[in-house]
């Protein structure tokens, strides 16, 4: 039940970075992880500085290379 739950959880992030115009096989974290990298979205800064309380460098350890096309 509690790979169900962070599976699910997942597909929401996954979906809101879609409507949003992201990759859909990508997450929102990852998104914002690699602008803050590229230090040029002051907004992903903030988002990422508050999940930053839930998880040490979340943004940034969330980043996948290998998914997205917008950076």
């Amino acid at each position: 039940m509690k790979s169900y739950i962070w599976n699910l959880l997942i597909s929401i992030d996954q979906f809101f970075n879609t409507v949003l115009g992201g990759s859909p096989d990508e997450t929102m974290s990852s998104r914002m992880g690699k602008h803050v990298a590229n230090k040029d979205c002051p907004f992903c800064n903030l988002v990422c500085k508050f999940l930053n309380l839930f998880e040490k460098d979340h943004c940034i350890k969330s980043i996948e290379k290998d998914e997205g096309n917008d950076i």
